[in-house]
């Protein structure tokens, strides 16, 4: 089978290597639908925490179901998905229910080679019916559970002003299912772009550009003085990090989707003063890629408007670089694997 690995920062070189032999609980998938992501960006650019080289990335993806052992209720033929983030099932944070945050994982594309691959080997225990959802919908599920975990995390209530700063993949997923847990979201991002997709595709009122005013005072606006109950980075940008907590009402929480290398700061008594809570919020569980099929099955999240570019798997060398520059505006970039 063809794979495509990266090889070292700023290059991917083709492959060929062995179809995988099925060991017991474990399903192998033959990849149709690879969604890239920031991580894999950072990746390629080698600025991505707990990772090395080589790599095969990838882990926003779908496929069909070729062989399993011990899948109960799967079937070979049917589409699926997967929770890329391998669990040691012992650890603290197993034990507690927190599989998305174990002691030992070993996250598909990250610490483990992932799927950009014709076909892939995961445990049993990590599939996720297909619902009959499309492949590119199934593609998407997992980026969308990272923002409905966080979301999640901060219990955020009806009628919440909520603002999701950074309005890219993650964080356009974060506005989604705020929104569906019923905030008032206010999107954040210093692209005029991204802002005007939030209101035109998302259906989202308020947006704030840092660049263009004082943004205290646009979100003192919106939210009658009170400023914002939840706040959440989508960013893992430090600057933005470490300005958050000036958003942030008094009783508020603070969630941290985006991560970032170094260590970040926030003034003491800003932090104190508001008694604020910080979370951080990592990978998600089956509870939320549930929710996230369960959303798009009701019609809550159309996958559709995320996919602004596609490419075929042998074409990925040639596009994939462009895929940082701003100017090419990619929301969400598809890999057809067929």
């Amino acid at each position: 089978m063809k794979i495509l690995t990266c090889t070292t920062p700023g290059q991917f070189a083709y492959a060929e290597a062995d179809k995988p032999v099925l060991k017991a609980d474990h399903a192998i998938i033959r990849i149709k639908r690879i969604g890239v992501c920031g991580t894999d960006l950072h990746a390629f650019r080698g600025t991505q925490p707990f990772f090395s080289y080589p790599r095969i990335l990838g882990h926003e993806l779908s496929g069909e179901l070729v062989e399993l052992d011990n899948a109960p209720g799967f079937e070979v033929g049917e589409a699926v998905t997967f929770i890329p983030y391998f669990n040691c099932g012992v650890c603290v944070a197993c034990r507690s229910g927190k599989p998305n945050c174990c002691v030992n994982i070993q996250v598909c594309g990250v610490h483990a080679d992932g799927g950009m691959v014709e076909y892939l080997q995961v445990p049993s225990y990590s599939l996720v019916h297909g619902e009959g959802l499309t492949y590119d919908e199934l593609a998407l599920v997992e980026p969308l559970a990272i923002g409905a975990h966080g979301i999640r995390r901060a219990g955020v209530e009806p009628g919440e002003f909520v603002l999701v700063i950074g309005a890219g993949p993650i964080g356009l997923g974060t506005i989604e299912f705020a929104r569906i847990a019923g905030g008032n979201v206010i999107a954040m991002d210093v692209s005029n772009d991204r802002l005007a997709f939030c209101r035109e595709k998302l259906g989202i009122q308020y947006t704030i550009n840092p660049l263009e005013g004082d943004a205290v005072e646009q979100l003192r606006a919106i939210t009658n003085g009170d400023m914002a109950s939840v706040v959440v980075d989508a960013t893992g940008n430090l600057k933005a990090i470490n300005g958050g907590i000036d958003y942030l009402a008094h009783g508020g929480r603070y969630v941290l989707i985006g991560l970032q290398k170094e260590a970040f700061s926030f003034n003491h008594p800003e932090f104190h003063k508001r008694e604020s809570t910080l979370m951080s919020s990592r990978n998600a569980t089956r509870r939320d890629f549930e929710h996230v099929v369960t959303s798009m099955k009701q019609g809550l999240v159309d996958p559709k408007t995320y996919i602004t570019h596609r490419v075929y798997f042998d074409e990925v060398i040639s596009h994939f670089e462009s895929w940082l520059n701003p100017e090419t505006q990619v929301i969400k970039a598809m890999i057809v694997n067929e």
